[in-house]
């Protein structure tokens, strides 16, 4: 029982606070050595600042524990680094990757969804940056308008929940797209997995005043990070069948 009482109070919030170094430098590293971001999902980092931006003007409703609001804290400041190290090395506009989705403009013949004003498919750099920035003037003005409205401080935490809980969904799909989980590093999945075994323990254990929202939200995609691990178990990091070459012989 103090065992299970001091990895609550000492562990789990230590853990909770570095997970987002330790989830994703490996990440960052691979892209930076190998120069290429080539399936890695763009979508990932887009996620993780949208919810990680919401999160911290919830905490001035909410008060939810601080650990919690430097977790979310660290989390843009590596998303950051993520994004601008994926779109410096990601791969050429219309040449074939395992993943291209998120880094396409609209090359004919590329098999891709079009998003409207080619959301987050952008040919430039810049417009990334432009829409974070957007994104957080106009949350600090509505925060400065109706920030101590209750009904607004309950949706805001439940969509900035929600959109971290859909967080795995585009690499899922993408693995599945694919038959591959090639680009995707297994130690990003792992991070995940452990993360949300201390996480799990941390909202539903703790003493401290952790919202529902972060409950609901945080079993969801716990069972997305589980599927994950099942498509990493089936297809392993062969090569893409988008590709036309071979998989890896090992999942025949």
């Amino acid at each position: 029982m103090n065992l299970v009482k001091y990895t609550i109070t000492h562990i789990a919030p230590v853990f909770i606070v570095t997970s987002p170094v330790t989830s994703y430098g490996d990440q960052i590293w691979s892209m930076n050595r190998n120069r290429s971001s080539a399936g890695f999902s763009l979508d990932i980092p887009l996620i993780m600042l949208v919810a990680s931006i919401l999160k911290v003007f919830y905490w001035f409703g909410a008060r939810y524990d601080f650990p919690l609001l430097i977790q979310a804290s660290v989390m843009i400041v590596v998303q950051v680094v993520l994004l601008h190290i994926a779109l410096i090395y990601r791969p050429p506009f219309g040449a074939q990757h395992s993943l291209n989705k998120p880094f396409a403009g609209a090359s004919e013949g590329d098999d891709l969804v079009s998003r409207p004003y080619n959301f987050w498919q952008w040919r430039s750099r810049r417009p990334y940056w432009q829409f974070l920035a957007y994104f957080t003037v106009t949350l600090a003005a509505l925060q400065f308008l109706v920030g101590t409205n209750e009904l607004y401080i309950g949706i805001q935490g439940y969509v900035a929940l929600g959109v971290e809980a859909v967080l795995p969904i585009p690499q899922i799909l993408e693995n599945h797209k694919s038959r591959s989980c090639k680009g995707f590093r297994l130690s990003v999945l792992v991070n995940w997995l452990i993360g949300d075994a201390f996480k799990m323990t941390y909202f539903f254990l703790s003493e401290g005043g952790v919202p529902w929202a972060f409950k609901l939200c945080g079993l969801f995609q716990a069972a997305c990070d589980c599927y994950l691990g099942v498509q990493y178990w089936m297809y392993g990091e062969g090569e893409s069948v988008m590709n036309g070459e071979e998989k890896d012989p090992r999942l025949a």
